[in-house]
């Protein structure tokens, strides 16, 4: 009997323990806006147990933009988020402590949309329009420096504030002239306005070329929690590895977990996300990876063109203190 309780009282304390030593680390990621094909990754971490080999239980919830998964980083309510580099770059001006901690599209992403009924097809054609994005959206928020820089009046141009899921319909009703949002947004539009009806026009093709979509951190992260960030980094561009390598897998994965996608669109889009991310820095250097000298060109577009009331300094935008490198997989799809 004693033999037998001893027995017990063993297990029970083995159970203690083990469950002790699962306890982990919580730590919420903003997503920057509903469910695209640039999120996937983190939902393929998730599922594959990325996070929790690390230690680590992530909540993803999603946002309005950049600005506004900022102002969460800022004020606590998220650990980490995904927000535009020009952005972060932006607020460092403001207070913001935030900064970008790794990449994720290497090249920009930053686009017009609008149909080819009525097209938005060089920076002049955009004065006299009305356009739609909320206030935190990376368009609006660099629209400023792309005036400048393409010699366009921007006082001519009027913004309209919509939610970022409200921008497609706005389109496709014609009840704006067009809307600022990422080029990998196409399959979105298209699907609302008809294959063939909707035109983009990138700002990279005139001249405006800078970082643009991060993984951002809060400065109480960085300070108090390095090691939690650096291990859901890592998990993070594996799960950005495995998306690379097999696309469909992902989003069978990512279909599973937000049932309420369009696997057709979401899948399209996440394909033109990944065209961005395929590039020789990242084959060098691992996914995610921030080059010194790109970031600080990227500081001064922003000083140069959009207006600040002071100059936004490089070394307070990003950190690599906490990249690993993840090195992409020999074939992507």
């Amino acid at each position: 009997m004693k033999r037998t309780l001893s027995l017990a009282l063993a297990a029970l304390l083995a159970a203690g323990g083990s469950a002790s030593a699962q306890t982990l680390e919580k730590l919420t990621f903003a997503l920057n806006w509903f469910p695209v094909g640039d999120h996937a990754a983190y939902w393929v971490a998730l599922d594959k147990g990325y996070y929790k080999a690390k230690g680590l239980d992530v909540t993803l919830e999603n946002s309005k933009g950049s600005g506004d998964v900022i102002a969460k980083l800022d004020t606590g309510r998220a650990d980490a988020g995904v927000a535009d580099a020009a952005v972060v770059i932006a607020a460092s001006t403001r207070g913001s402590t935030v900064k970008s901690v790794g990449m994720i599209w290497d090249n920009t992403a930053l686009n017009f949309f609008s149909l080819k009924s009525n097209p938005i097809l060089k920076p002049k054609d955009l004065e006299g329009k009305n356009l739609g994005a909320p206030p935190g959206d990376s368009q609006r928020q660099m629209f400023p420096g792309f005036a400048k820089i393409t010699g366009i009046d921007a006082s001519k141009v009027t913004w309209v504030n919509i939610e970022p899921a409200a921008k497609v319909a706005a389109l496709a009703e014609k009840r704006l002239d067009g809307v600022g949002d990422a080029v990998t947004g196409l399959p979105l539009y298209e699907k609302a306005s008809g294959k063939g009806n909707v035109v983009q026009m990138l700002w990279a093709d005139f001249g405006f070329d800078l970082y643009s979509l991060s993984i951002a951190a809060s400065a109480k992260t960085m300070k108090e929690r390095p090691k939690v960030l650096k291990d859901f980094l890592e998990a993070s561009y594996m799960g950005w590895r495995d998306v690379m390598a097999d696309p469909k897998a992902a989003m069978a994965i990512y279909k599973k977990r937000v049932p309420e996608i369009d696997y057709d669109v979401i899948s399209e889009n996440m394909l033109m996300g990944l065209a961005l991310m395929n590039t020789e820095r990242y084959a060098k250097n691992g996914i995610g990876f921030i080059e010194d000298k790109k970031m600080c060109n990227s500081v001064d577009l922003v000083n140069t063109y959009m207006g600040l009331t002071k100059k936004a300094e490089c070394k307070d935008v990003y950190s690599m203190e906490f990249f690993t490198k993840i090195e992409m997989p020999k074939k992507t799809n």
